[in-house]
């Protein structure tokens, strides 16, 4: 007899309580049941089912040996899922949550994408900036920007690094003249993007160390990144906001990149997963679409 399929038996009548209703589940008979049963324990020379006329009742070493049992036959069907992974075009479901401006930009379009490439995928997107446990909430990748903080049993890998960008319209400029260094950001009007607390940094990359804080003096601060845009293509003040975000308007001539000669601060960008023995094809064929598209969409 195979020793799988007769542990499949087994643990069908650990969990059914009897010999009958297993038969009648796996559409064989009784006495093909007991045959398996039999198999097993004279393979291990221990008794697993005490039986009785009125019922079966697995033993203390039976009760052991059934866990071990559902252990082995779901790591026999993870190896399975495999081959079917490589045989079968991609299906299933994958919930994905991104910060909601970059999610909105820059990861929407490779879902799109991928959602018409293989119609059998079902996405449940979710953009938003809070930080989410993966676990507890429910999603199978994380979109972030910024360095992840270490998260046991949590896997992070590197998909891009965007760029950002100080920029103006040429009416703020006409007016209030254009910042000869980084120190006189501090004099001109910043529009800051604050969502607690107060207002972030602005961060350029120094030579051996870093990076410089600037913080720009504030009157207006969003918690959108668009009307930060729109804000300072109105002349509202100087934003520094990702490139990505602005290189439309900045090609058009609508704003103004300053100190573009620095280099630009990158903020890296990650997807998170849970680590587990078997990363469903799915999610791994989403998360290579988003590396190979993602540093295109960032320069």
């Amino acid at each position: 007899m195979d020793r799988l399929h007769s542990m499949a038996v087994f643990v069908r009548v650990a969990e059914l309580g009897s010999f009958a209703a297993a038969a009648e589940e796996l559409g064989m008979s009784p006495t093909m049941v007991g045959k398996h049963i039999r198999f097993l324990e004279e393979r291990l020379r221990v008794q697993l089912i005490n039986r009785t006329t009125r019922r079966q009742a697995l033993t203390e070493f039976g009760r052991s040996y059934y866990e071990r049992c559902r252990t082995i036959l779901a790591e026999a069907d993870a190896a399975d899922a495999l081959a079917a992974d490589q045989l079968h075009a991609l299906h299933g479901r994958l919930r994905v949550t991104a910060p909601v401006h970059f999610g909105r930009h820059c990861v929407l379009p490779v879902i799109l994408e991928l959602a018409r490439e293989y119609p059998g995928l079902e996405m449940d997107l979710s953009f938003s900036d809070r930080l989410i446990d993966l676990a507890e909430d429910g999603y199978d990748l994380a979109i972030r920007t910024g360095t992840p903080a270490p998260i046991q049993g949590v896997v992070a890998r590197h998909l891009a690094s965007q760029a950002m960008a100080v920029c103006a319209a040429p009416a703020y400029l006409a007016k209030k003249g254009r910042p000869a260094s980084l120190a006189e950001l501090e004099a001109h009007a910043g529009l800051a993007y604050r969502r607690t607390g107060p207002a972030p940094p602005w961060l350029f990359p120094v030579d051996g160390g870093g990076p410089l804080e600037v913080r720009p003096a504030h009157r207006l601060s969003f918690d959108d990144l668009d009307a930060i845009a729109d804000a300072a293509t109105a002349g509202a003040g100087i934003a520094w906001v990702p490139r990505w975000l602005v290189r439309e308007r900045i090609r058009s001539g609508q704003l103004v990149e300053l100190f573009a000669e620095h280099s630009a601060y990158p903020y890296d960008v990650h997807a998170l997963w849970l680590q587990t023995p078997h990363v469903a094809r799915r999610l791994r064929v989403l998360v290579d679409a988003l590396a190979s598209a993602l540093p295109d969409m960032m320069r």
